[in-house]
């Protein structure tokens, strides 16, 4: 079926938008590829150090280019859950290169730090600028000229968009996402989210917390609550970076070892080598970019990706706006319901039907675009299938449920949860924002209430502790930017914010920084831009004053004449003390250049 009418008008208004830089990015990814394998180009004294380690018949296969070279970009390291699984996947993708007649190397490494670690630590700080180093370090890895498809071994929340920043930068070569999958399911997302407010309101003590924080977060994998990271799993294979039904396979499965087996002869047979060439810069178009945005709608999706596909997009040329995805927002569906959405994990969600049942509902309707290329090949509709194992132990595909194994998860097209996306972009005289509304109750998609001004999470936390939070108001955070001190998540302040919810109290919150992914249930206006640190709007709202956030209507503004709230003057606070510690000192050119967070705010575009 051909895509809606509406997506097709949002489409060709995006490739409108993009053509002089995605035509110009396009003839420099042709230029690369025209040059052929490049272990050629290389002196013999390059090469020589190129394979030097490698054993008798890796260096025959690449003296020369009669085989293909895989190289492997991983963001491995054990104390991430997610990432630990990704220390045997080298050895297993070089065996299956072997046999498939081609060679694999571990190109480079890229840091892959946990936001769950950092939450309220210093080190947040460092976190949104991680994307970009990561992109940085794997273009330092595939810089050596060596190979002919690049496999990316990354999950969690900026490790997938540095990885796919890197891939379009070096989109002259294939490239095929290698997920690790979700950890097995623990104590349910809800009984953990109630035992934070608890510990929050001192119900219950730091032992009954660690205990249930730990009964949560218990093994190797993803984190099985629906956030970015899980929100990237989705993206990568909505968007044709994964292999069909590759996303939410669990850890150390004979499924998942096959499959990253699968994924490595995918990448030898879509290089230059063979015929069926597929680099990732002309694999991913303005259709890719929008069945991504798509994808997050349906299901509810992390509100950091509104700065990553951004992003993500430009890195291809392609100029993708707030205003693109707000306007899909009004034309999707919500389709899943997984925390913080609705009480199910990934893995629930995956038994469900997952991506498959998913991607069939959207195609069937004509809310995909269909006719996008993939690592799979050509067309979407290979994605909507049921992944599993015959008897003989190999990978078996089968059509997509036609109906949800279970409805209270997946819902269909024709009775979806609600009729619209889970994100929305607001606008008005305080700027630009993103509300994520899809776990927002109805009846507090509205709210208006006096300011109460805080220029650091802690600050709230603070004053919740103290009592002098039970009313309503609209919490304003500022200086979080970019520029102010690089944008940390403000995960911390959700478990206060529900109590005081929770007790009646009409809250909401306002900020130029950014929440989890996994955040929802406090409607929360964030990357308000311009930024107070830049100058912003919101560096002119003050105490007292009347805030309205209104995700129904779109609009973000402070209550006060027109006339006075043009000639106020905005605070500026010392954001000294955002400069040192933890590495903070070593990313003060990062904060210096980065961009609004409506251009993704990157250091790169």
């Amino acid at each position: 079926m051909a895509a809606d009418t509406r997506i097709e008008t949002i489409t060709r208004r995006l490739v409108e938008r993009s053509k002089p830089t995605r035509e110009a990015y396009i003839d420099r990814v042709r230029r690369a590829a025209g040059q052929g394998p490049h272990r050629s180009a290389l002196a013999c004294g390059n090469l020589a150090h190129g394979f030097a380690a490698c054993g008798p018949s890796d260096k025959e296969a690449l003296a020369g280019d009669r085989l293909p070279n895989l190289g492997i970009i991983t963001a491995y390291n054990d104390m991430l859950s997610a990432h630990q699984p990704y220390e045997r996947f080298p050895d297993m993708i070089r065996e299956a290169a072997r046999e498939a007649g081609g060679v694999a190397q571990v190109a480079g490494g890229v840091p892959a730090m946990c936001d769950g670690v950092t939450q309220g630590q210093p080190g947040m700080e460092l976190s949104l600028f991680s994307r970009d180093v990561i992109a940085m370090s794997a273009g330092i890895g595939l810089s050596h000229n060596m190979f002919d498809a690049a496999l990316y071994l990354g999950v969690c929340d900026k490790i997938v968009p540095g990885l796919m920043i890197a891939a379009m930068t070096f989109g002259h070569l294939p490239a095929v996402f290698v997920p690790a999958g979700p950890m097995t399911t623990g104590l349910p997302n809800d009984e953990k989210a109630r035992i934070r407010q608890l510990y929050a309101e001192g119900k219950v003590g730091r032992e009954e917390l660690l205990e249930a924080e730990s009964k949560s977060y218990h093994g190797p994998g993803t984190c099985t609550f629906y956030g970015t990271a899980n929100s990237n799993q989705m993206l990568m294979e909505i968007m044709g970076f994964h292999l069909p039904g590759a996303s939410f396979v669990n850890p150390n499965t004979p499924l998942r070892d096959a499959l990253t087996k699968e994924a490595t002869r995918r990448a030898l047979a879509i290089t230059a080598l063979g015929n069926e060439f597929t680099p990732a810069g002309e694999m991913i178009d303005e259709r890719s970019i929008v069945n991504g945005v798509i994808g997050l709608h349906a299901t509810g999706g992390s509100t950091n990706h509104t700065l990553h596909l951004v992003a993500m997009a430009r890195s291809a040329g392609i100029r993708l706006t707030w205003e693109d995805i707000s306007e899909l927002s009004d034309v999707v569906p919500l389709l899943a319901r997984v925390y913080p959405n609705g009480l199910a994990d990934v893995n629930h969600f995956h038994a469900a039907g997952g991506m498959g049942y998913l991607i069939g509902q959207l195609l069937s309707k004509g809310l995909l675009h269909n006719d996008v290329r993939t690592v799979y090949g050509q067309g979407l509709q290979p994605y909507a299938i049921e992944i599993g194992m015959d008897a003989a132990g190999a990978i078996e595909r089968r059509p997509a449920l036609k109906e949800s194994a279970e409805p209270k998860i997946l819902a269909t097209v024709d009775a979806p949860f609600q009729p619209t996306g889970g994100l929305k972009m607001l606008s008005g005289n305080i700027g630009n924002a993103v509300i994520k509304i899809s776990a927002v109750k109805p009846d507090r998609h509205v709210i208006e209430a006096p300011a109460k001004i805080f220029h650091d999470q802690q600050s709230l936390i603070d004053a919740f502790k103290a009592g002098e939070l039970n009313q309503d108001f609209v919490a304003v955070i500022r200086f979080q930017g970019p520029k102010a001190n690089g944008m940390p998540e403000l995960h911390k302040l959700t478990p206060s914010l529900g109590v005081l919810q929770d007790r009646g109290y009409r809250v909401a919150l306002v900020t130029d920084g950014r929440m989890s992914g996994a955040s929802g249930k406090v409607p929360a206006a964030i990357h308000v831009t311009p930024e107070a640190a830049d100058g912003g709007p919101i560096a002119r709202i003050r105490e007292g004053d009347i805030v309205r956030v209104d995700a129904v209507a779109g609009e973000l503004s402070v209550l006060v004449e027109a006339g006075e709230w043009e000639t106020r003057e905005t605070v500026t606070v010392d954001l000294t003390e955002n400069g040192f510690g933890m590495g903070r000192e070593l990313f003060a050119a990062f904060r210096a250049v980065a961009g609004p967070a409506s251009e993704g705010a990157s250091v790169l575009y």
